[in-house]
């Protein structure tokens, strides 16, 4: 029996909901118009106050990755020096991008479930006084962890000449983030993960610091960020932006905000404990150490292929979850608890997960366990 909907509890794309798929429907727009610009300046508003910063807020039509590439191509220069935390694939990322742009990174290997030690940041900082940038992810995707930024921040705020770049591509949105309180500089993160919008869009948010660093001739042409600086304020892009993503992003910022960031954030929070629960009913250990509040990583049983427990929920329930990825492919899977997601949802991707653990031959719990569980704590937290 072919199951009759798909459903979306990956760590991105995620979930759409109706009122933003109903935005992203309506006629395209000249992207030079009156009405676009009216509504792309709205738009960048709102990304500051999601943000809370007082800064630049540029949207750069491409994944999550783009602005991540846009950070280093503007920001450094061939042969300049940063500290890359590299905790997970996308810890990776920052490393292969600088190495693409002649930076020379300074790699701190985490343990892929462990959170950076802000100790041994601090003491690159301390004895190597070059350093131009510390490029981090506030939740590393691909392992569930969370990084303490906050504490990075607290470093790099008394260097003059050294950024804080932080991909909260599956932060923002999540978490309450204040970016200004935390002296993050850049901060960047994308329209398909927390932000409940399709994927096509990158945000990317610039202090005072980080603009006076911009460079004249970056080693990027689209993503020139000295460009959009000059037309974004205006109501304008350098080149032609996705304007139904923007308008779907815009109505995604207005449900977020109807609901209050704080509500958002509580509730990605109760999800995320209701999920941890589940899991750790049915006998099962999350990989994370510091686990993250938009996705769950779990530690595969022994002798059960991580990507049989996604195969089988995609192809038996249409529910697609996520598995592992490099060393950690078929050792886990990751239910994501982010953005157009509520108690429900959780549930059914338990059931699910249940179910396939079940056919694979893991009878380690009885149906329901984790359901139990996870209800439980949905009445501690909502009751």
């Amino acid at each position: 029996m072919k199951p009759l909907k798909k459903r979306l509890l990956t760590p991105g794309p995620t979930m759409v909901p109706e009122r933003v798929l109903e935005a992203l429907s309506r006629p395209t727009l000249y992207h030079r118009s009156p009405e676009f610009k009216e509504i792309f300046l709205d738009t960048r508003e709102r990304l500051r106050r999601l943000f809370k910063t007082e800064g630049e807020v540029l949207i750069l039509t491409s994944s999550g990755t783009g602005a991540m590439e846009a950070a280093v191509a503007n920001l450094f220069k061939p042969g300049d020096s940063a500290v890359v935390v590299a905790g997970g694939k996308f810890g990776q990322r920052w490393e292969e991008l600088c190495r693409a742009f002649g930076v020379k990174p300074i790699t701190v290997e985490v343990e892929w479930g462990k959170s950076v030690s802000v100790e041994e940041i601090g003491k690159i900082l301390t004895t190597t006084p070059d350093v131009k940038g510390v490029l981090v992810q506030i939740c590393e995707t691909s392992t569930g962890t969370i990084h303490d930024v906050k504490a990075i921040g607290k470093i790099t705020k008394e260097l003059p000449d050294c950024l804080l770049i932080a991909d909260g591509i599956t932060a923002y949105g999540v978490y309450d983030i204040p970016t200004d309180d935390w002296h993050i500089d850049v901060a960047i993160t994308g329209s398909q993960k927390a932000l409940m919008t399709p994927p096509g869009l990158a945000v990317i948010s610039l202090n005072e610091k980080a603009v006076n660093r911009l460079n004249d001739n970056p080693t990027a042409y689209y993503f020139n960020l000295k460009k959009e600086l000059k037309q974004q304020p205006k109501g304008q892009t350098a080149y032609t932006t996705a304007t139904n993503l923007v308008i779907a992003l815009n109505e995604a910022l207005k449900m977020i905000e109807e609901e209050g960031l704080e509500n958002v954030a509580k509730r990605h929070e109760m999800l995320a404990k209701a999920t941890r629960a589940g899991v750790k009913a049915l006998g099962l250990e999350l990989l994370s150490e510091n686990p993250a509040n938009g996705v769950t990583a779990v530690i595969s049983p022994e002798g059960i292929n991580g990507q049989d427990v996604v195969k089988i929920a995609r192809e038996t329930f249409g529910i697609t979850i996520a598995g592992g990825q490099e060393h950690l492919k078929g050792k886990i899977f990751r239910l994501s608890h982010m953005g157009y997601v509520d108690i429900f949802d959780i549930l059914t991707g338990l059931e699910v997960t249940e179910f396939a653990l079940k056919k694979l031959g893991y009878n380690r719990f009885n149906f329901g366990d984790s359901v139990k569980a996870a209800m439980e704590v949905y009445e501690k937290e909502t009751l």
